[in-house]
């Protein structure tokens, strides 16, 4: 199975290293440690909750504010140290990606020590938000905007993604662990099953999914349950790729790829999925996407978002939403009943797998390690640290709860053919 290239990859390399490049962190001598660097260096780590980390300077000289600290974090110049003081969430990734902060052991381990210190804050909230958006502007998902934040991050290249996603169906969100011995390959074939037999699809049904990314699901929905799809995305290199597995497959009659965005489906089915897509909408965008669902499904039709989400409203991590994923907002479950509240739908499941995403995300950065070369050849050195902490981010930001991973089924209010236990989600071995 052959997988596209990109046609403007070099284009896209330049852009990527300009992004993680700015020119306000350009490299300077910053000679002798003094007084004031030792107290830029104590505010910041008050500022980030007091971690029980190292803060090495430039000079080799060690702050801590407690007696047993469990991390190391070296900054290498007094310019590196300023921007860590003024907005440390932004310019930590910054930093890490050009080099001008570099953690000392594990990456995941020190990241989890901060996440954990950082919950422990008084900060105020309202100021936070405000503080937030005059800094770093957060971009929405407008149909325009929405085409521009999804081709910053997924049309980066095929062949990029293939080097460290899983083999069999190419999955780029949460995989499914029954057992955590399982293979990454084993583990999204069991959560594409997952998520078939939670919306308890029989040979016939008809399904709308909204964000297909390279169109996993839908061509595994249609081989193994016998339904017929249609699935949208606005990622003209997942949808090529998308369209080519299903003429390899056969199943070109039975599912059907549109470049498009979710705002413009129009039919009516049986069933709705999004896997990975509600990170992308924005809060603001519920009730639109609620009318969408509402119109498409039948009247005894039922759905399924499965969504990163949060234990209570907030912001993306400002560099993640600025250098990786521009436009993402991970919801909380009181934010996504914006969705269902205002068409009547009945939610009728919700299961949070936010562990399973933290195993997920390990397999994902054990293999895009193993093929650092070829992604440096790719892009450049910068955009490696850059992904390393994107996705070495991720795994802490599951594991010590920062986020979430929301399975919500819903149906129409007016539907009792519904399952009397959760016996069909579990396979009889």
């Amino acid at each position: 199975m052959g997988v596209s290239e990109t046609p403007d990859l070099t284009r896209r390399q330049s852009t990527a290293r300009q992004a993680v490049a700015p020119a306000y962190l350009k490299s300077f001598s910053s000679g002798e440690v003094i007084a004031i660097d030792r107290w830029m260096a104590t505010k910041m780590l008050q500022g980030v909750g007091s971690p029980p980390i190292r803060l090495l300077l430039w000079d080799n000289s060690g702050i801590t504010l407690t007696e047993h600290p469990r991390a190391t974090l070296r900054v290498m110049d007094r310019n590196a140290l300023w921007c860590l003081l003024y907005d440390p969430e932004f310019y930590f990734g910054e930093l890490f990606s050009t080099g001008r902060v570099q953690v000392e052991g594990d990456l995941v381990h020190f990241l989890e020590v901060v996440y954990r210190a950082l919950r422990k804050t008084s900060r105020n909230q309202l100021l936070y938000q405000v503080l937030f958006w005059l800094r770093h502007r957060p971009r929405y998902n407008s149909l325009t905007g929405a085409r521009q934040n999804i081709h910053h991050h997924y049309n980066l290249s095929n062949a990029f993604y293939s080097l460290w996603l899983d083999k069999e169906v190419k999955q780029y969100t949460c995989a499914y662990f029954p057992d955590p011995l399982m293979s990454l390959e084993q583990a999204q074939v069991a959560k594409l099953h997952h998520v078939c037999r939670k919306l308890q699809l029989k040979a016939g049904d008809t399904v709308v999914e909204a964000g297909c990314g390279w169109g996993g699901l839908a061509r595994f929905m249609a081989q193994h349950y016998g339904v017929q799809v249609r699935a949208y995305n606005i990622s003209s290199e997942q949808v090529a790729f998308a369209r080519q597995q299903a003429k390899y497959l056969g199943l070109e009659n039975q599912v059907e790829y549109i470049e498009d965005d979710y705002r413009t489906m129009t039919g009516q089915y049986d069933v709705f999925v999004s896997v990975g897509m509600l990170e992308h909408v924005g809060p603001q965008h519920y009730p639109t996407l609620g009318a969408v669902i509402d119109r498409c499904l039948k009247p005894h039709g039922r759905g399924l978002i499965h969504s990163i989400g949060r234990n209570h409203p907030g912001f993306m991590n400002a560099w993640i939403e600025k250098r990786i994923f521009p436009g993402a907002r991970p919801p909380s479950l009181k934010q996504m009943m914006d969705i269902f509240e205002p068409f009547g739908f009945s939610v009728i499941d919700v299961e949070n797998l936010r562990l399973h995403y933290a195993k997920t995300l390990q397999h994902w950065l054990d293999r895009f390690n193993a093929h650092e070369p070829q992604v440096r050849e790719m892009f450049d050195e910068n955009f490696v640290r850059a992904w390393r902490l994107y996705l070495a981010g991720s795994i802490a930001g599951f594991t010590t709860s920062e986020l979430q991973l929301f399975q919500v089924v819903f149906t129409r209010a007016d539907n009792n053919d519904l399952p009397w236990s959760r016996a069909h989600l579990y396979p009889r071995k």
